[in-house]
């Protein structure tokens, strides 16, 4: 499926934005999590370069606060989305990635409770569960991105029965989340896997894309380490390092972004978020950086009550709105 460029940038800023934000705005009331939701598989049978055995799933609890649950999963062997339907759906959706360093997936913090608050603005939400790359896959490297890819291309296969327009599919993630967000916006058209059936003829291309908090570079100087190990594995060369830096590889054809970071961030340095911003800027591509004062890492909408970060919200919302997704 080609996306029409103009359609695509409409109402976007030509050039890019970036704000630091010293104080914080009303945030967004505390919700409680449901297990609501729909489960699509990514993968016809077993997904492509499995290893074996295949690994086992576990989730395990971080949160005493039942009504608040924080899930962490791993071993996923079944790729999938799950997808959250608005009461009032405006036409557009969102592949949601949850972080973990690519050691595990934060389903509840980094997933569902953001899901839930995209449907409570209309948008139909897809929660991705992806294989993770130190888990015996082949082509370890680009495993996230082909359940990323795959994904895209399902939820377009679906908009008709989601009520959704397939031209109005955006992406979000946060942390290393943020990192497989960005790696699709920019490299939604490599071949990371073979097609399986006529959804791999759609584009991969997210209408626009929001990495939160993102690991970018892969880089030791700033990248995240333990991401940068279980993607690229323990000895990567300087040419896998480049394939898998954002900042490398963007190109004009990258969709817009609205990036946030924090400054005090003290498990991804905020050098990587600018180096994105900056490497979206030489492309021409539009990009809003926002950047605050406090906020740490992981923060979502999780905790964020008084603190600079809690702005971000309304600030995507605003955003969205004005390069044309909702």
């Amino acid at each position: 499926m080609e996306i029409d460029r103009r359609a695509l940038f409409a109402g976007a800023l030509a050039a890019s934005v970036i704000r630091t934000i010293p104080a914080g705005a009303a945030t967004p009331p505390p919700r409680p999590f449901h297990e609501t939701g729909e489960v699509i598989d990514l993968w016809p049978g077993t997904p492509p370069g499995a290893p074996s055995p295949l690994p086992v799933e576990i989730a395990t609890e971080r949160s005493a606060n039942s009504a608040q649950p924080d899930r962490v999963i791993a071993g996923i062997a079944r790729p999938r989305i799950t997808a959250f339907r608005p009461k009032y759906p405006n036409g557009a959706a969102l592949l949601v990635i949850p972080g973990g360093g690519y050691r595990e997936e934060s389903f509840d913090k980094g997933g569902i409770q953001v899901a839930q608050w995209l449907t409570e603005h209309g948008y139909t939400a897809f929660v991705l569960t992806y294989r993770l790359p130190g888990e015996g896959w082949q082509d370890r490297s680009n495993t996230p991105l082909a359940d990323a890819q795959r994904a895209m291309r399902l939820i377009r296969a679906k908009a008709a029965a989601y009520g959704i327009a397939p031209e109005r599919v955006a992406v979000m993630g946060s942390s290393a989340g943020g990192h497989l967000c960005a790696d699709l916006a920019s490299r939604f058209a490599f071949p990371a896997y073979a097609p399986v059936d006529a959804a791999d003829r759609l584009s991969a291309r997210p209408f626009c894309a929001a990495p939160l908090y993102p690991v970018v570079s892969m880089d030791r100087a700033i990248a995240h380490a333990g991401s940068r190990e279980k993607l690229l594995g323990p000895n990567p060369t300087p040419a896998l390092e480049a394939a898998h830096s954002v900042d490398r590889n963007v190109t004009p054809e990258s969709p817009p972004h609205f990036i946030v970071h924090a400054e005090d961030d003290a498990t991804v340095p905020v050098e990587n978020s600018l180096r994105l911003r900056a490497a979206l800027r030489k492309a021409g591509v539009s990009v809003d950086l926002h950047l605050f004062a406090e906020g740490g890492h992981g923060f979502n909408l999780w905790n964020i009550a008084g603190k600079p970060v809690a702005a971000w919200p309304g600030l995507w919302l605003d955003w969205a709105s004005r390069v044309g997704l909702g």
